[in-house]
């Protein structure tokens, strides 16, 4: 007796593996997903400018990193104590106004060498509901808690959110003409927006990613929002905010994502990292014993070998 309903998932025609370089962009969900990668040691580069949920504001960050389009003063205000830029999240926030700007520059060049570099982009979209600046008529990627008087709220059409994703795809291969895209939409519920407010937007953005104007060989769609809403349609698979997915849901659409996009062969290395991992975090109740120190020089000796095998893995960080 079958207890839900799967979904269908097509194995990816460009695999990852370990020699693979990923830049993932997009919402929270994309830091859920970049934290696994990072975990189990791919060469990763996660959110270079934050967290943006939007594809306009997703476009226009990657643009200024292709084009190395820098940030000047006029890019930036102060708030609350801290200088800020509507492009980019607050975590990049600062009372400095010059490191401020040096920051926010040398991300946009270490960027553009991991766009020129990268084999795989993954994009999460968040939400089709964007904040506008009335002052500068400009859609934002995070509002800094300014005043909402000072934004309109409107609801990106399918055809704007398309057009945005078009122009990532073709902005990127402009430098990078071999790099593979995986596109998702991210399970997490906006329910701030409102209940159909949020059905509505997710609905632009899975109908803008399947367009078929939008159809690229090069691109492919993983349904981490479909796994949620049909192969997980319970509350127990929900945070206590009852929005965000559990540990329990993204260990679940973690698996389901690397048995259809990360290569069979790498499957080995993965399951010899993640047990080094859980060494790292075993905490021994007396760190003088034999078979403690015997543990420690075992772990020692697969993390060694697995750092020379393949350099750029450190388990230092």
């Amino acid at each position: 007796m079958h207890f839900t309903t799967k979904i269908p998932i097509q194995k990816n025609n460009y695999p990852i593996d370990y020699s693979s370089k990923i830049v993932l962009f997009g919402s929270c969900f994309a830091s859920t997903m970049g934290e696994k990668f990072k975990y189990f040691k791919f060469q990763t580069t996660l959110n270079p400018f934050g967290i943006i949920f939007n594809s306009v504001s997703l476009k226009k960050i990657i643009e200024r990193s292709i084009e190395k389009n820098y940030f000047t003063e006029n890019d930036i205000f102060f708030h609350n104590e801290l200088w800020h830029c509507f492009e980019v999240h607050s975590e990049l926030s600062n009372s400095d106004k010059n490191v401020f700007l040096n920051s926010l520059n040398e991300c946009i060049d270490a960027t553009h060498k991991q766009l020129k570099d990268a084999t795989h982009i993954i994009i999460t979209l968040g939400t089709s509901w964007v904040y506008r600046n009335i002052k500068t008529n400009q859609v934002v990627a995070n509002c800094h808690k300014v005043p909402q008087k000072q934004f309109t709220k409107e609801l990106l059409t399918i055809e704007e959110t398309e057009k945005s994703l078009k122009n990532i795809h073709t902005l990127i291969h402009s430098v990078n003409p071999n790099c593979k895209f995986i596109y998702t939409v991210s399970p997490v519920r906006h329910i701030k927006d409102g209940f159909m407010e949020n059905t509505l937007s997710k609905a632009h953005l899975i109908a803008a990613l399947h367009a078929y104007n939008f159809q690229f060989p090069s691109s492919s769609y993983f349904p981490s929002y479909e796994i949620m809403m049909d192969e997980l349609r319970d509350y127990r698979f929900y945070a206590e905010d009852m929005l965000h997915p559990n540990q329990t849901a993204i260990d679940y659409i973690w698996i389901k994502f690397f048995e259809n996009t990360i290569s069979e062969t790498e499957f080995g290395l993965m399951n010899e990292i993640c047990s080094i991992q859980r060494g790292l975090k075993h905490r021994p109740f007396n760190k003088n014993t034999e078979s403690h120190q015997k543990f420690i020089a075992d772990l020692k000796t697969k993390m060694t070998t697995i750092e020379k095998k393949l350099p750029f893995i450190s388990f230092e960080s």
